[in-house]
């Protein structure tokens, strides 16, 4: 079987020449329980390619697409780009060179050790000093504390020593703070914000989970540091808006983000959140570069002790960094931070020489589920989040939900499943679904009358207005979808009782179809009756 590579979806579509299994749900004219046997095995699909459609062997007619009662078109997957932005080309110590130099250099690295130890310990002691008995965070830090800053900065430059940054080439300068409030720069190290701490010393943004590390929680608090729970939209709104008053306040340091979110390999600049970009200020753009032929210093996914180590067994590490033009913002981009980060992002890739991606830090996610369950290739289930989001309007957090119940379906290395897997874990029986999992699901869960139709599913379960569904009450509403009906509801069943009480509530039911959205199509033939769109229209707003 074909292996997966880059270009590959989710999971394989089945070659044109090969039966495709599709959903089967029955109206009330085909389904005739007299004429049927539980013993029979479950009618076998064919598609006929010249018609579009499918017959079972007694001759009727169903759709290949169980999803058309929510007018779904159908879907497909779009090509995914070759670019792996967050790999390491060097994850381990290959060639006779590099165990040479790293044998050459461990007494080297035992002092750079020290001498790292000794920095770290030195600028946390100025820094603790700097801080003590502040408590006015919501101003700027005094100038005689800002003084004493200056200690640990110098100790940041000897960190950069100790990991073998012994200088630094730099093209061009920072602008005034009054000129560019805002500056962002890529992301490819924990270098980075070293070196800008040391040359900047600016207001950064960061994840709330950097304030509990050891030594560095407190070095960045000196920062000011606004903190930001990515997961949050209430946390991203506040730190939108300490970002616009920090930036427009002169008194403040100039505020440092970077917009892609996460590291990278450097070899791709993936999308830009847009938190430097709302509040329309000038921002002058700053790229890294770490030229490097036998070890590669991005933190990718590779562990941090690693990278540290190899870091210290090197006789040098190269970094430069480049300071770019100011990017103003025209009168149209104060209002719009999109096209904004697209302009500041093309000038970017543009300095860097390298592609743009739709990767974000929802792909990263992605990628360490894959391999936290144990995949043979984690980076084939990325998917690009960004473009996958604007197109399907699901969260990160969402899809990998998604990849782990697709990889609780036992995938195999081509990505395929096997129909007897998809339902077990959707908790159905000998009727399958051939599409692409995540991107079907995702697609399912956009369609406009999608909501409408689970209003409309839960008001037919809902017989008695009671706002509960009953095992009974399913079980009247599915008699029409499956043949061995007492099995497959009690399966549903356990499937919708979220909370296992024995019941099924409105909250419990629209919670199973947002994780689970494949499974409206068990309800198609109830609602194929009704005018889904009017039907669905008239509930909507007497809601309202």
């Amino acid at each position: 079987m074909a292996e997966l590579d880059m270009t590959s979806p989710l999971l394989s579509s089945p070659s044109s020449y090969q039966p495709q299994t599709v959903l089967t749900v029955y109206d009330d004219q085909d389904y005739e329980p007299s004429n049927l046997q539980s013993s029979l095995p479950t009618t076998i699909l064919h598609q006929n390619h010249n018609h579009g459609r499918t017959h079972n062997e007694n001759g009727h007619h169903s759709s290949p697409n169980p999803y058309e009662f929510l007018r779904s078109g159908g879907f497909s997957v779009p090509a995914s780009t070759t670019v792996d932005p967050f790999r390491n080309e060097t994850p381990f110590i290959s060639g006779i060179y590099e165990v040479i130099k790293i044998v050459l250099c461990l007494p080297i690295a035992l002092a750079r050790l020290v001498l790292f130890g000794a920095s770290l310990v030195v600028g946390y002691m100025a820094t603790k000093v700097a801080l003590a008995g502040w408590r006015d965070k919501q101003n700027p830090m005094p100038k005689w504390r800002c003084r004493l800053m200056w200690v640990t900065r110098v100790c940041a430059r000897f960190i950069l020593f100790s990991f073998g940054y012994h200088w630094i080439r730099r093209k061009g300068k920072p602008a005034p703070r009054e000129i560019a409030p805002v500056v962002v720069s890529n992301h490819v190290s924990y270098i980075e914000p070293i070196f800008y701490f040391y040359e900047l010393f600016p207001t950064i943004v960061a994840s709330e989970s950097h304030d509990s590390i050891p030594f560095v929680g407190t070095i960045i608090r000196a920062m000011q540091v606004i903190y930001v729970n990515r997961f949050s939209p209430t946390s991203r709104k506040n730190a939108v808006n300490e970002i616009k008053r920090r930036a427009s306040c002169n008194v403040f340091p100039r505020v440092l983000l970077f917009p892609e979110g996460t590291t990278t390999n450097g070899k791709a600049l993936i999308s830009f959140q847009l938190g430097a970009f709302i509040a329309g200020h000038p921002i002058q753009p700053i790229i890294v570069r770490y030229p490097h032929v036998h070890f590669d210093q991005s933190w990718g996914f590779i562990s941090l002790p690693k990278l540290m180590f190899r870091m210290f067994t090197q006789f040098h590490n190269f970094m430069e960094v480049e300071y770019l033009p100011l990017i103003m913002p025209s009168d149209h981009q104060k209002q719009n931070a999109v096209r904004f980060a697209e302009r500041t992002g093309r000038a970017m890739a543009s300095a860097l020489n390298v592609v743009q991606t739709s990767h974000s830090y929802g792909d990263l996610m992605l990628l360490m589920k894959a391999a936290q369950l144990q995949q043979d290739k984690p980076w084939s289930y990325m998917v690009e989040m960004a473009r996958i989001e604007s197109l399907y309007h699901i969260s990160s957090l969402e899809a990998v939900d998604f990849l782990d119940k697709f990889l609780s379906m036992n995938p195999d290395p081509s990505g395929c499943v096997k129909p007897h897997d998809f339902l077990r874990v959707l908790q159905l029986k000998a009727c399958t679904l051939s599409e692409e999992f995540l991107f079907g699901s995702a697609h399912v869960l956009k369609l406009p009358l999608f909501r409408q139709a689970c209003e409309l599913a839960f008001a037919e379960c809902d017989t008695d207005g009671d706002n509960f569904c009953t095992k009974k009450e399913l079980a009247d509403v599915l008699r029409h979808t499956f043949r061995e009906l007492d099995d497959e509801v009690q399966g549903l069943f356990n499937l919708f009782d979220t909370d296992n009480d024995g019941r099924i509530s409105r909250d419990d039911f629209f919670y199973c179809l947002r994780k689970n959205p494949l499974v409206i199509a068990i309800f198609s033939p109830r609602l194929l009756r009704k005018n889904l769109s009017k039907a669905g229209d008239k509930m909507l707003d007497d809601i309202v």
